[in-house]
Formats: C-alpha cells, sequence, structure tokens
C-alpha cells in the first residue's frame, strides 16, 4: 500500500481512507479505499449522501 493521500476522482480534492470489507471464503476481508468527497460542488459528494440516505432506508425496522 502507497503512503500518497488519496484524492477524489472528480475534483481532486483529497479524502480519507476507509475500510469496508467483503466476503471471500467465508471469511470477512478488510478492503482499504477512498472515502466520500466531503467537497459541496463536487458530483461524488452528493451521489455519497444519496447512497447513504438509501442504505438507512434499506436497513430493516426493528419490531
Amino acid at each position: 500500500m502507497d503512503s500518497e493521500q488519496p484524492v477524489c476522482p472528480v475534483c481532486g480534492q483529497p479524502v480519507e481512507m476507509v475500510v469496508r470489507r467483503h466476503k471471500t471464503l467465508g471469511a470477512w476481508v478488510p478492503v482499504w479505499t477512498h472515502g466520500p468527497c466531503r467537497n459541496p460542488r463536487c458530483r461524488e459528494s452528493h451521489e455519497a449522501e444519496a447512497e447513504a440516505e438509501e442504505a438507512v432506508n434499506r436497513a430493516p425496522t426493528k419490531r
């Protein structure tokens, strides 16, 4: 893994690194990727907000 700070692929602003995970052969494996863009004028920041809102709406509710 390189030590350079990741940047937004759309606007080029620096973003943070986040850990996501996926399942491989029955084990959860960490995957480091760039986090959401925080630039309010960036198209990706609006897409990330929409995805987060959609994920909240899809989450099962406790009964």
